[in-house]
C-alpha cells in the first residue's frame, strides 16, 4: 500500500516587498507602454516644429522600433548573463537620459537618434524586468498572478498613453518626451532598494557570445527595416534587404550550433508550448498593430476626428488593465492557460469582424463592442501567452525567453502595420472618401486573418495540456 503526501498548495498572497517590487517593475513596462503611444499621437506636432518631411517624421518611430526589435534578443541575454537587477537599473537611466535629450531635440537627426537609443534601452530594460519577475516568484500562483498584473499594467499604458499624449501634444509636443523622462527618474529612484541582487546573477558564467550577438542584430533590424518600410519603398529594395536578414539569420544558426557558448541555445526551440507562444504572440501583435493602425486612419482621416477624441475612442481596450490582474487569474486556475489564451484569440477575431460594417457615418456606439471586447481578449491573451513563454524555462535562460518573446511581439507588429499599409495603398487609389472606405474594409483582412491564424496555432496547446492531464492522473 503506498501513500501520496501532497505537498502544500502555493501561496497566492504576495508579501508587502514583493508587491513593491512588482511595483517598480510593472512601473517600467508601463512607461515603455506609454512611451510608444504618446509619441504616436505627437508626430503631426513634430512636423510642424521640426520641419520634418514625410520620410523624416516615419523615423521618428522607425528608428525606435529598429532599435527595440533589433537589440531584444541580445538584451535578454544579457540580462541572463551580466545581472538582470544591473541591466536594468543601467539601461533605465539610460532610456531617462535620451528621452530628455529627444525632448530637448532642436534638429530632426537629434529626435531620430535618441528614439534608436532610447529602442535599444527599452531592448535591455523589458525582457530583464520579465525575467525578474519569472525568477523572483515560484513558478505557480504566484508567478500567474505577478505576470497578469504586469501584462494589465502594459497595455493599460498603451490604452492611457494614446490619452496622455493627445493632452501633452495639445500643450507642447515636448511634454511627450520629457513625462516619461520624469517617469523614469521616479521609478529608478524607487527601483534601486525594491529589487535585490541575487547571489546567481554575481557568479554566473559571463562568456559572450558576441559573433552570434551581432549576426542576430544584424539580422532582426534588416527584417524589422525590410517589413516595416515594404509599403513605402520599392519592391526590389525590399525584397534584397529581407533576403539579407534572412541569410543572416541562417549565419545565425550556423554560428550558434558550433558556439561553446551559444547566445541562443537552440534546444530551447524545442519546447512545443514556447514555440506556439511566440508564433501566436507574433500573429496576435500583428492583428492588433494593424487593426490600430486602420481604426486611427477611419477615425481621423476619413471621419475628421482630432487626435484626443481618437484616443478616447479606443481607451475602451484599456479594460485589459482592469481584468487582467482579476479576472484572468481566476480563468486560469480553473480552466489552464492554452484554453484561456484560445479564448482571447477567438474573441479578438470576433471584435476585427464586428468593424467591418463600419461606414461614413459609423457612431461610436456601433463601434464600442469592436473596443470593448479587444481589450476582454487582450486580459485573455497577452498574460497567458508571457506564462507560457517563460514556463519550464531554465532560470539561467528567463531573459533569453523574454526576449524572444517581446521580439515576437516586436516583429509582428511591424509584420502587422507593413501588411495593413500595403493593403490600403493598394486599394484606395481613387482617393475619394467611398475608396478609402472601402481600403480600410479590405486592410481589415490582415488582422482578421492573422488572430485566425493564432487561434489555430494556439488550439494545438489544447491537446498537449489534455495530455498533460492525463498523465498526472496516471501519476495520482
Amino acid at each position: 500500500m503506498s501513500i501520496t503526501v501532497q505537498s502544500p498548495a502555493p501561496s497566492l498572497r504576495l508579501t508587502p516587498r514583493a508587491w513593491g517590487m512588482l511595483f517598480v517593475l510593472c512601473g517600467a513596462i508601463f512607461l515603455e507602454g506609454i512611451n510608444v503611444a504618446m509619441l504616436n499621437v505627437a508626430l503631426p506636432a513634430i512636423r510642424t516644429d521640426l520641419g520634418l518631411s514625410t520620410g523624416e517624421l516615419q523615423w521618428v518611430i522607425s528608428a525606435y522600433v529598429l532599435g527595440y526589435g533589433g537589440f531584444m534578443l541580445v538584451g535578454g541575454r544579457a540580462a541572463d548573463l551580466f545581472g538582470r537587477r544591473r541591466m536594468f537599473l543601467i539601461w533605465l537611466a539610460v532610456f531617462l537620459v535620451v528621452s530628455a535629450l529627444g525632448g530637448m531635440a532642436g534638429e530632426g537627426w537629434v529626435l531620430i537618434a535618441a528614439r534608436f537609443v532610447a529602442g535599444v534601452a527599452a531592448a535591455v530594460m523589458t525582457p530583464a524586468g520579465l525575467s525578474i519577475i519569472t525568477t523572483s516568484f515560484p513558478e505557480g500562483p504566484q508567478r500567474n498572478q505577478a505576470l497578469l498584473v504586469y501584462s494589465g499594467t502594459a497595455a493599460g499604458g498603451f490604452s492611457l498613453g494614446l490619452v496622455l499624449g493627445g493632452l501633452l501634444a495639445a500643450v507642447n509636443w515636448r511634454l511627450v518626451l520629457f513625462a516619461p523622462a520624469v517617469l523614469a527618474l521616479i521609478i529608478l529612484v524607487l527601483a534601486v532598494p525594491l529589487i535585490p541582487a541575487t547571489p546567481v546573477e554575481r557568479s554566473r558564467d559571463r562568456r559572450v557570445d558576441v559573433l552570434g550577438a551581432v549576426t542576430i542584430t544584424a539580422a532582426i533590424m534588416l527584417l524589422v527595416l525590410g517589413v516595416e518600410r515594404a509599403a513605402h519603398a520599392d519592391a526590389v529594395w525590399t525584397a534584397a534587404i529581407i533576403a539579407a536578414g534572412l541569410a543572416l539569420t541562417a549565419l545565425f544558426i550556423v554560428i550558434e550550433r558550433r558556439s561553446a557558448a551559444p547566445l541562443l541555445r537552440l534546444g530551447i526551440l524545442r519546447s512545443g508550448p514556447l514555440v506556439r507562444a511566440n508564433l501566436a504572440g507574433l500573429l496576435f501583435a500583428g492583428a492588433f498593430f494593424g487593426f490600430q493602425f486602420i481604426a486611427v486612419l477611419y477615425l481621423q482621416e476619413l471621419r475628421g476626428w482630432s487626435s484626443l477624441q481618437t484616443s478616447l475612442a479606443m481607451l475602451a481596450i484599456g479594460a485589459d488593465a482592469i481584468l487582467a490582474p482579476t479576472l484572468t487569474p481566476r480563468l486560469v486556475n480553473r480552466f489552464g492557460n492554452p484554453k484561456v489564451i484560445l479564448a482571447g484569440l477567438l474573441l479578438a477575431v470576433l471584435s476585427y469582424v464586428l468593424f467591418l460594417p463600419i461606414g461614413l457615418d459609423t457612431v461610436y456606439l456601433a463601434m464600442f463592442p469592436t473596443m470593448i471586447i479587444l481589450g476582454v481578449a487582450f486580459a485573455l491573451a497577452y498574460g497567458p501567452l508571457t506564462i507560457v513563454a517563460t514556463d519550464g524555462v531554465e532560470e539561467s535562460e528567463q531573459g533569453l525567453a523574454g526576449g524572444l518573446l517581446y521580439t515576437s511581439f516586436q516583429f509582428g507588429a511591424a509584420l502587422g502595420l507593413a501588411a495593413s499599409t500595403a493593403v490600403i495603398v493598394a486599394t484606395t487609389a481613387g482617393g475619394g472618401p467611398a475608396d478609402l472606405l472601402d481600403g480600410y474594409r479590405a486592410a481589415l483582412a490582415v488582422p482578421i486573418a492573422a488572430a485566425i491564424l493564432a487561434a489555430v496555432i494556439s488550439a494545438f496547446g489544447l491537446r498537449e495540456d489534455r495530455h498533460k492531464d492525463l498523465r498526472k492522473e496516471s501519476v495520482r
